[in-house]
């Protein structure tokens, strides 16, 4: 079949924007600078960018750019691009992972080769399923070539260049739900999954801790290696590990529980050296303490000889014969060392305070415990009030302390400004020292009201308890004078009061009641002469020890006898 070709530009654009070289109707290439690593031609810009070479794709374009659509030239039909201002043609929802679009509006005398021809440029083909009427599904290999089909959606197709009705239509390609496509499209998704769980699994694995060693199994061989490495204190921490893990197992029988319990008493032999180890531990840390306490106030002498030094340099015998920049650094030096001074003076102190605390910590700590709650708890109360007032003259004498050093301030305000920044420095080491007492002396108040709010508690607490105890004993003795009524009823009852008793025990070892007739039937065994009138007589006038129920439904009701005589005692 051969068709003019007019425009061989147009011609070579079309095939270009297809990815195609362009070759003319006898074959023969038409650009020979064309590059099919690209897919497009030098010197020929692309008319359809949708549909650029199979090599690369093109950036997206604006919005506002129209999309210009051109004719298109295959080899037995034409494509003539819609009219641009109509709307685009609808679509519906792209499925997941679909390779297959629907293509309508083919002629009627189209075949499959006329399909392959014009949609294989957009990329492989897997498989055409074409219909009897004008209508097919295409399968294609790779996603992103489903985008360039659906380019092609609105043009008109003419077979060659004819103009009959069957040869002529308008395609409409749309998205087409497959279940290959669904299939492969999870498969896939499934694919990603594992990899991502693996790598997660591997990131896990890098940053977990290291399992620990395995815990062999019991045995004699075993039980015996391991009441030796109890003993050795090197193994005792691994030994004690693996004895614990046996006992948790339930290794523990008749035969070996002597070895367990040798074991057990090797583990408990190390508590000795364990304390005696804490001691040592403690002693030396006692030591280290002392230690850096001497050399600490042994630093502090000596802070206090140089602090003394520059105050005799700075008297006027020898200050006047100092230059100007010597005074300078006199004085720079001077502050220096009286700042060092006073923050190793305050650690000093806190160091001492510390201590007292603990010895006052330690001798409420030592003071014997009283049998007793209250005496015990009045014991600490005139423990803390005993501080309490000591703490209290404490505080007076640094107050007194304060107000003597502001009288001597007032009185030497003549002297050296030196002499009375050292004075301003004692008494803001004294308001320092004052602080920290009152705050312990608030702190002190504060836990004396709170063991006297603990001692009334538990006096309170040991009111109830006695009165609880005291019901109890009442109850006891109550449920004894039952035990023995009920013992001491007879084979045969002649009174009411012992068949009361009777029916009573009988009723309450049956929890869901019974009925009159199984009641009569259990006492006419003890005694003939019961009948159904009287028995129920005796428990219509015992409301409070009796009560009758209706279980059942229907056909089933029935009435039942239950013992209600103990309910009274349960909510006491």
């Amino acid at each position: 079949m051969t068709m003019p070709m007019s425009d061989p530009n147009a011609w070579a654009a079309a095939m270009n924007n297809l990815g195609m070289p362009p070759i003319g109707m006898t074959g023969q290439p038409l650009m020979p600078d064309f590059d099919p690593n690209l897919g497009m031609m030098a010197g020929i810009t692309p008319m359809n960018p949708m549909l650029p070479g199979l090599g690369m794709v093109p950036a997206p374009l604006s919005q506002d750019v129209p999309l210009v659509k051109e004719i298109i030239h295959c080899k037995t039909c034409t494509l003539f691009p819609p009219n641009p201002n109509l709307p685009p043609p609808a679509t519906r929802d792209r499925p997941p992972g679909c390779k297959t679009v629907f293509v309508g509006g083919l002629p009627e005398n189209a075949n499959e080769q006329l399909i392959m021809e014009v949609f294989g440029q957009c990329g492989d083909i897997n498989a055409i399923r074409k219909s009897k009427k004008n209508f097919c599904h295409i399968r294609f290999a790779e996603e992103f070539t489903v985008d360039k089909a659906l380019f092609l959606s609105g043009y008109r197709i003419r077979l060659g260049s004819s103009t009959d009705k069957k040869d002529t239509g308008r395609l409409h390609v749309d998205f087409a739900q497959a279940r290959d496509d669904l299939y492969e499209w999870e498969c896939h998704q499934r694919m990603l999954a594992r990899e991502e769980r693996h790598r997660r699994k591997i990131e896990e694995d890098r940053f977990r801790p290291p399992s620990p060693p395995p815990i062999v199994h019991y045995s004699e061989h075993e039980c015996s290696q391991l009441g030796d490495k109890i003993k050795d204190d090197g193994k005792f921490a691994e030994a004690v590990r693996v004895l614990l893990t046996w006992l948790e197992r339930g290794e523990v029988n008749r035969r070996n529980a002597n070895n367990f319990y040798s074991m057990i008493q090797s583990s408990n032999s190390h508590i000795r050296r364990l304390m005696s180890e804490k001691s040592q531990h403690e002693k030396e840390m006692e030591e280290a303490k002392e230690k850096f306490k001497t050399a600490l106030a042994g630093i502090l002498a000596q802070f206090e000889q140089i602090v003394s030094v520059f105050q005799a340099a700075s008297k006027q015998k020898a200050w006047d014969h100092f230059s100007k920049a010597q005074r300078k650094n006199l004085d720079m030096w001077r502050k220096q060392v009286e700042e060092i001074r006073n923050m190793h003076n305050e650690q000093l102190m806190g160091i001492r305070r510390e201590e007292e605390m603990e010895m006052s910590d330690d001798d409420m700590e030592d003071a014997p415990d009283s049998k007793d709650s209250e005496d015990s708890g009045v014991s600490q109360v005139e423990a803390l009030k005993e501080e309490n007032d000591s703490l209290r003259c404490q505080l007076d004498a640094y107050r007194n302390e304060v107000e003597l050093l502001k009288q001597e301030q007032g009185k030497n305000q003549p002297i050296r400004s030196e002499e009375d920044s050292t004075h301003s420095q004692q008494l803001s080491f004294l308001q320092q020292a004052l602080q920290g007492m009152q705050k312990q002396l608030l702190k002190m108040r504060e836990d004396l009201k709170q063991r006297e709010a603990e001692l009334e508690k538990s006096s309170d607490d040991k009111q109830q308890l006695n009165i609880q105890v005291q019901n109890l004993k009442e109850g006891l003795q109550n449920l004894q004078n039952t035990h023995t009524m009920q013992v001491s009823v007879t084979r045969f009852p002649a009174t009411s009061a012992q068949a009361t008793w009777i029916i009573s025990t009988f009723l309450h070892v049956h929890p869901f009641g019974a009925s009159i007739e199984y009641i009569c039937s259990y006492l006419q065994r003890l005694d003939t002469k019961i009948n159904h009138a009287e028995v129920e007589a005796l428990l219509s006038r015992l409301p409070c020890t009796f009560k009758q129920e209706m279980t059942g439904v229907g056909a089933s009701l029935e009435k039942r006898w239950n013992f209600c005589g103990f309910q009274g005692i349960k909510r006491t």
